[in-house]
């Protein structure tokens, strides 16, 4: 039945890739010189491919119901995919014997490309409609004064939903007054005192998002610089913003910070335009303003009051579920028609019966007005177990070997196909967001869905869960399976599936237990040579160490994933593999070399080495002009190998990019063949010398540094083991607006830091391994050619300074005019021990500071009201009770942790001289380190939720308080008074880890039942529990405890005790 609903549109899109490859001048040359039956054979089969088209325009409506129409559309799927295969096969062939002749003919082509181009200003619209503005005479209007406080009450008042940001439509036809209500409205004393900003904006027919934005930015620049600055600087402000630039990211970006924790109104007057897509990427900026914030649109479109009565009706057809609205709201939504929505409405679908079907009808009506190229998408994506954890960068790789992407206009990239068809899919809620990892995007799938993909998909499409293989036919054609597949172990599981185009791992790759065993090292010589049609093959984690010949024989083949497996050898014939775009090596820790013979693959586009072993590449690599991701360039030594020039040939690469082995580069010249300036889709670049060489030349190693100057569209940027003692000019620049981490690493003989104080949206600085670095001066706020008044630092949000050996002095800010530091919330200085002084006094956003190894400290800490959490450890000069006394800690931290005897004895008097009005707020307290006796003569703090004591033998241990908070306790080497721990003291424990207080001989409960969840012991002398009735025990681990210790403590029982999820091989007593 599935396939009988969906056969049409699934096949229809198949057959227009057909049509295509058949009339491509190679295929049909290929005919050409042969005998008359191989034309004919392929007349034949256009006309039979042309035939069937019609037939499926009206398969749906006579075969919805009939159980035959299952096995012809079968029948004819499995028919569609042979001819596909047979060409597919034609035009491989025909490519890899012809290269010649197909490039002689794509370089004419190109030699005449600028006939194709457009000049300047063709094909624009031009209006002579005069644009709207807020402007109006008040006095001319009259008796709309009960639609204005209509309005007015809404902008006032709070969104009822709970939606942060309110959209007010003004509907009516072209003159009725839409425009004036809304100046009427724009102009009101009350709303002007509600809105922090406002913004008006003419949209009229044509919705250009760049342009709309850049007006939304003009206006609320003007209002913000004129609020925030000087006359004097007002000027260079506003011409300082994005607002001339033709980069929709940087102006999203300046307005998202203009708006950001601002309440606004904004007026989009005049709106025809009804593209979702438009209004999603307008809006994105608008999430960042204040709760509360407005935006009115007005519109003439006079369809929306029929749309919203039969829009109602068919929500009450949904039954209640949320899903259901969600997902036939995401296809209505990009539909305008009354017919499109009526036809909806009454669909013979919300009539099957659950015989019939089992999927709910809203959702089946989803997929049947899907586009044809996005059904066969979804429908692949039932091969993926459910919950399943969908990185769409990947997914999108699998369908583009699968050729399902069809690209509408010849100068898009299939991938950017692929995410234009992901984001409709998702926008029906078929996917559904759960963040991101490592620059990539997550998406789940509902399990109504997942049934959903499953029931359309028929036997095309096979998960096999490890014991099903017998439920394979001979038409699937896409397979997954998962590791220790008895499949992959049993040949004869294959006998059906010769025709397979996908063998595909269900491996979440993000999942913790990443790789099982896969049993292929024997098999795969057996396997790989029956599945010649293949497209898509998936062996991460693989045992196997290396691939047979015959892979070379899989001339569909267009996705290779060979991930974290054992593989040592790639074989030359991986590279015959004309057709290959993806190849995947992601930690194949024991590969070290790639094949010689990699620039065949001219049609690789994605290729991932990452973590590999692999440390230099082939020379040739700038053959492979189709690549738009290559994870790592490793250049190669004395001219074996790849030069760094060859990456001037890749111009379309993309995303990351880790450059390695840069120790090799001789000169400047052969770093500006990189071009790495031109690099524009570049987003996230890592530039890694090796150590095993020292410093020649300075000033050469700064120049080729210089000469790998990336675009200034970087978002992310690590710089690794330069060698050069300073930093090129353009590190820094503020002309780089989008980068928004930077990371310094191991640059062993720098002395200087760059300039990074003007870069405006850099949020994470990570400066570690400068030897050579003494004093942080001026210089690192921003340049000596710029002495204007500005905020330095205005986006950081996190700075860290590690391993800095010979740092002295972080110069004081005094003299730097401006700001500086302003968002800063998180500060870490660690293993800087000749560090002593110049720590910024004033951070008045920061939340979170740790100071670690720095012995020679003396400087007072940073004053900030907002500091939450404090670790201070091994910073034997730093006065902090002295801080505490001058009040320059705040009183709300949360989270303290001290280490080092002078620090913990401050933290103890501190305590007892305060008792809680010492950090009223305080939830964990860590002490470590410290040898002197000491205690806490007033007890624990009463906020205080977890104590963790290290190696203070002399500590003695508050046990005459009730501490109700107290829910985790450790104590590791400490506390050698400690003879009795009498645990009824903390009634709320969760949480109990004791190991090494050799004094400790009891525990006691006080009879009262406690629910400890994790408990790890070592104490070796601990030998009877006093009173214990109940005690409810998880993850339970006992180290050092005997046997017979488990005797004498389960003896002195009066009630149950009960251990989950227990880590010891020791038994408990029976009786």
């Amino acid at each position: 039945m599935a396939a009988a609903v969906v056969g049409r549109v699934v096949l229809s899109s198949v057959l227009v890739v057909l049509f295509d490859k058949i009339a491509k001048p190679e295929v049909v040359n290929f005919f050409k010189g042969k005998n008359l039956d191989h034309e004919e054979l392929l007349r034949r089969l256009k006309t039979a491919l042309l035939a069937v088209n019609p037939v499926l325009n009206d398969a749906e409506k006579k075969q919805i119901q009939d159980p035959a129409a299952k096995e012809w559309l079968d029948d004819l799927n499995d028919a569609v995919y042979h001819a596909d295969d047979l060409v597919d096969e034609i035009e491989t062939r025909v490519r890899t014997a012809a290269k010649e002749d197909v490039l002689d003919r794509i370089e004419l082509i190109a030699k005449n490309k600028g006939v194709l181009e457009r000049e300047e200003g063709v094909g624009k619209k031009f209006s002579d409609k005069i644009p709207s503005t807020s402007l109006l005479e008040a006095w001319d209007v009259v008796g709309r004064e009960q639609d204005k406080a209509v309005i007015v009450n809404l902008l006032l008042s709070d969104d009822e939903i709970g939606n942060k940001i309110s959209v007010i439509p003004i509907v009516g036809m072209s003159g009725i007054g839409k425009t004036t209500l809304a100046q009427l409205v724009y102009d009101d004393d009350k709303v002007n005192q509600r809105f922090d900003l406002k913004a008006w904006v003419c949209v009229s027919e044509e919705l250009d998002v760049l342009k709309v934005t850049k007006t939304i930015l003009e206006e609320v620049t003007s209002k913000t610089v004129l609020e925030e600055v000087t006359p004097k600087t007002v000027l260079k402000d506003v011409k300082s913003c994005s607002c001339n630039s033709k980069n929709l990211n940087g102006i999203q970006l300046d307005l998202k910070e203009r708006l950001k924790g601002k309440k606004f109104l904004i007026v989009l007057d005049d709106v025809w335009n009804e593209n979702y897509d438009n209004w999603e990427f307008l809006k994105r900026p608008f999430k960042y303003g204040a709760e509360g914030s407005k935006i009115i649109v007005t519109t003439r479109s006079e369809k929306y009051p029929v749309l919203e009565k039969i829009g109602r009706d068919i929500m009450k057809k949904c039954g209640g579920l949320p899903l259901a609205a969600k997902t036939l709201g995401g296809l209505l939504r990009s539909k305008y028609d009354v017919e499109e929505w009526n036809s909806i409405l009454k669909s013979d679908m919300w009539n099957l019966s659950e015989n019939e079907s089992k999927i709910v009808p809203a959702l089946r009506l989803s997929y049947q007005y899907l586009p044809s190229n996005l059904k066969r998408c979804f429908m692949y994506c039932s091969i993926f177990p459910k919950d399943y954890q969908f990185v769409k960068e990947d997914l999108i790789l699998l369908w583009m070997a699968e050729n399902f992407l069809l690209p509408r206009k010849r100068e898009k990239r299939l991938e950017e196909v692929g995410d234009e068809y992901f984001h409709d899919l998702a926008s029906r809620s078929f996917f559904q967001p759960k963040g991101g990892s490592r620059g990539r995007s997550i998406f789940v799938m509902h399990d109504l869905i997942h049934d959903l993909a499953k029931y359309v998909a028929g036997e095309f499409c096979f998960m096999s869960e490890g014991d099903d293989v017998h439920e394979v036919t001979k038409n699937t054609r896409y397979l997954s399976y998962k590791q220790k597949h008895p499949v992959l172990k049993d040949f004869e599981g294959f006998s059906e599936i010769k025709n397979l185009r996908t063998l595909l791992s269900q491996n979440d790759i993000l999942s913790q237990n990443k790789c099982g065993v896969l049993y292929l090292q024997e098999h795969c010589p057996i396997i790989l040579p029956k599945l010649k049609y293949l497209r898509v093959l998936s062996l991460p984690c693989g045992d196997f160490e290396t691939l047979p010949n015959t892979i070379g024989e899989l001339i569909h083949l267009r996705y290779l994933d060979l991930s974290f497996s054992k593989i040592k050898e790639l074989t030359e014939s991986v590279c015959d593999l004309y057709n290959l775009q993806t190849l995947k090596l992601e930690q194949c820790e024991s590969l070290n070399i790639l094949p010689s013979a990699m620039p065949n693959l001219i049609n690789l586009r994605h290729l991932d080495i990452a973590r590999s072993g692999i440390k230099e590449l082939p020379k040739g690599m700038s053959e492979l002009n189709s690549l738009q991701f290559l994870s790592d360039f490793s250049v190669g030594k004395n001219k074996v190998g790849a030069r760094i020039g060859e990456l001037g040939k890749l111009p379309d690469l993309r995303g990351e990019l880790s450059i390695s082995n840069l120790e090799y580069v001789v000169n400047s010249k052969d770093a500006s063949e990189a071009r790495l300036k031109d690099k524009k889709y570049i987003e996230d670049l890592q530039l890694r010398w090796g150590s095993d060489t020292d410093i020649d030349d300075s000033e050469c190693e700064k120049d080729i540094l210089d000469q790998l100057q990336p675009h200034t569209c970087l978002k992310i940027l690590s710089i690794e083991g330069y060698r050069g003692t300073t930093f090129p000019g353009w590190l820094g620049h503020a002309s780089y607006h989008n980068m928004v981490f930077l990371n310094i690493d191991g640059c062993k003989y720098c002395c200087l830091l760059p300039s990074l104080g003007q870069l405006p949206f850099l949020k994470n600085l990570k400066i570690e391994g400068l030897h050579g670095l003494v004093i942080i001066g001026h210089e690192f706020y921003k340049n000596d050619d710029n002495s204007s008044s500005t905020t330095l630092f205005p986006a950081l949000e996190k700075l860290s300074f590690d391993d800095m050996p010979v740092w002295e002095e972080w110069s004081s800010l005094e003299g730097v005019q401006g700001d500086v530091f302003p968002r800063l919330r998180s500060l870490s200085v660690t293993n800087c021990p000749r560090l002593t002084r110049g720590l910024p006094h004033h951070l008045p956003a920061l939340e979170y500071l740790e100071i670690d190894g720095c012995p020679n400290l003396v400087s007072s800490l940073p004053r900030s009201l907002e500091i939450h959490d404090l670790s201070i450890k091994n910073c034997e000069s730093l006065k902090l009770l002295q801080h505490l006394e001058q009040e320059e800690l705040p009183r709300l931290i949360r989270s303290l942790k001290i280490e080092g005897c002078y620090l913990v004895e401050s933290v103890c008097e501190a305590m007892a001289m305060y008792n809680n009005d010492f950090t009223p707020c305080l939830e964990e307290l860590s002490i470590s380190s410290c040898s002197s006796s000491i205690s806490f003569p007033e007890g624990l703090p009463d906020s205080l939720k977890t104590l963790e004591i290290s190696y203070c033998e002399n500590l003695e241990f508050p046990q005459q308080y009730y501490h109700v908070s107290l829910e985790s306790l450790q104590i590791i080497e400490s506390c050698n008074s400690l003879a009795t721990l009498g645990i009824e003291a903390f009634p709320s424990l969760k949480i109990l880890i004791i190991e090494g207080c050799e004094n400790l001989q009891s525990v006691s409960e006080g009879g009262v039942t406690l629910h400890v969840s994790t408990i790890l012991w070592k104490a070796s002398n601990l030998i009877a529990s006093k009173g214990l009735r109940s005690f409810e025990w998880e993850n339970f681990s006992l180290r050092t405890m005997m046997n017979s210790l488990l005797n004498r403590w389960t003896s002195r029982m009066q009630g149950l005790i009960l251990l989950k999820n227990c880590f010891s091989n020791q038994k408990i007593p029976s009786g």
